[in-house]
């Protein structure tokens, strides 16, 4: 078989970053009638390029496959949309925005940040490939293009206008071509305007276990170091760098064309990369041992649930996202374990999780059954969803919360 190559500088991947077995698409969720078809499994191996140690996973369907019909919709977290307003109060006087100022977002989703810039008065643009998630937007007065992004879209959208900002929140993990990507970037932001991108930190995703980011909608994991890497490579630079508690710990990237660019580079970029080096994330050790990490995490979290079932207690669990579709297929949690699953957003209620084929349901259905344990799949949201569910105290209820590792709460 043929060595997949790095999807940024061509290199012949040699080393597997952490290896989950085969999965179903996270997406690919089930109604009655597909529940006794026959489900495709795909390789969710990741590598690690050992020049530009980009982390990332073979391409197993088309963006257009995974993200024609979308069933997320960033609305739907109450922290997210407080984590897109505060970001736009922020940005409005971070990359000195005004009435005449244009922001477009990319893979804009609802329209759940462009809504905040609107209310400066700011003129906006979303590009999401997604049409049902698209329609929504275009709906709520937030102009949307349905189109995936990369250099031919960028030279479309910058015939009305190039963008004084650009925002890419959590889509860079999920573009296989990050070279036409990043080089759309480019074309379509003003000579002195900025871009801000945002995404789970990979230096987070070995520090805390958090195999289960890993998916086949994430073709990349990333550093700082690497994003460098390739930003250079199309004349961008990096001046600014946040580090957020969103996503399990992400990081926020401002970027300006290097030529044209008025942004000084602030310490905050050699502070992160200085964390990155002391890690070890500019050689490939690091990136060796992450499959034992991962092998860790999934038996302390089997011990937990299999130590409250053999006390004949009962376990369902809170979410139904990706991360947690990986979770329960790696780690062979089906209805031997827990009863159900829940979902706030109702593009997933009434439907199965793939793989593992447990039934989702509205939250409501949890007064209904009472159960003795809640695991928390969208662990990142933990503090979110365990306020919304304080009412499952009153009968003694308690929360799983599976990463870095197990634990009872």
């Amino acid at each position: 078989m043929t060595a997949p190559k790095c999807a940024f500088c061509s290199t012949e991947l040699k080393h597997t970053f952490v290896d989950l077995g085969m999965a179903p698409m996270v997406s690919a969720y089930l109604n009655d009638e597909k529940l006794t078809d026959v489900e495709h499994f795909y390789p969710m191996r990741a590598y690690t390029c050992d020049q530009c140690f980009l982390v990332q996973l073979p391409q197993a369907q088309t963006p257009s496959e995974i993200f024609g019909d979308y069933p997320y919709f960033s609305s739907m977290s109450s922290s997210w949309l407080k984590h897109a307003e505060n970001f736009a109060n922020f940005a409005v006087d971070k990359f000195g925005l005004n009435k005449d100022s244009k922001v477009i977002e990319v893979a804009s989703n609802d329209g759940y940040l462009l809504q905040f810039f609107q209310q400066h008065n700011i003129e906006v643009l979303g590009v999401e490939p997604a049409a049902n998630i698209a329609k929504v937007a275009n709906e709520k007065g937030i102009p949307t293009v349905s189109k995936f992004f990369g250099e031919a879209t960028a030279l479309e959208v910058s015939k009305d206008g190039q963008a004084d900002l650009i925002v890419g929140n959590n889509v860079l993990a999920h573009v296989p071509d990050l070279n036409d990507f990043v080089k759309g970037l480019q074309t379509l932001l003003k000579p002195g305007g900025s871009i801000s991108v945002e995404f789970p930190h990979l230096l987070k995703t070995i520090e805390e276990n958090q195999f289960d980011q890993v998916f086949h909608e994430h073709f990349s994991y990333l550093s700082l170091f690497t994003v460098n890497k390739i930003f250079s490579k199309y004349g961008l630079q990096i001046f600014h760098v946040d580090e957020l508690p969103t996503h399990g710990g992400s990081i926020r990237v401002a970027a300006q064309h290097a030529a044209t660019g008025q942004m000084p580079v602030d310490d905050s970029v050699a502070t992160v990369m200085d964390k990155e080096m002391a890690m070890g994330l500019d050689s490939i050790d690091v990136y060796l041992e992450f499959s034992k990490q991962a092998v860790d995490t999934k038996l302390k979290l089997l011990a937990t649930l299999l130590e409250i079932k053999n006390s004949g207690k009962s376990i369902i669990g809170y979410g139904a996202p990706g991360k947690g579709c990986t979770m329960l297929n790696y780690c062979g949690i089906r209805s031997d374990f827990l009863d159900y699953l829940v979902d706030i957003s109702p593009a997933k209620q009434n439907l199965y999780m793939p793989g593992v084929h447990l039934p989702i349901y509205h939250p409501d259905k949890i007064k209904e059954t009472k159960p003795d344990y809640i695991l928390i799949l969208p662990w990142n949201l933990s503090k979110e969803i365990m306020q919304q569910l304080e009412f499952v105290r009153s009968w003694g209820g308690q929360f799983i919360i599976p990463i870095p590792e197990s634990r009872i709460v």
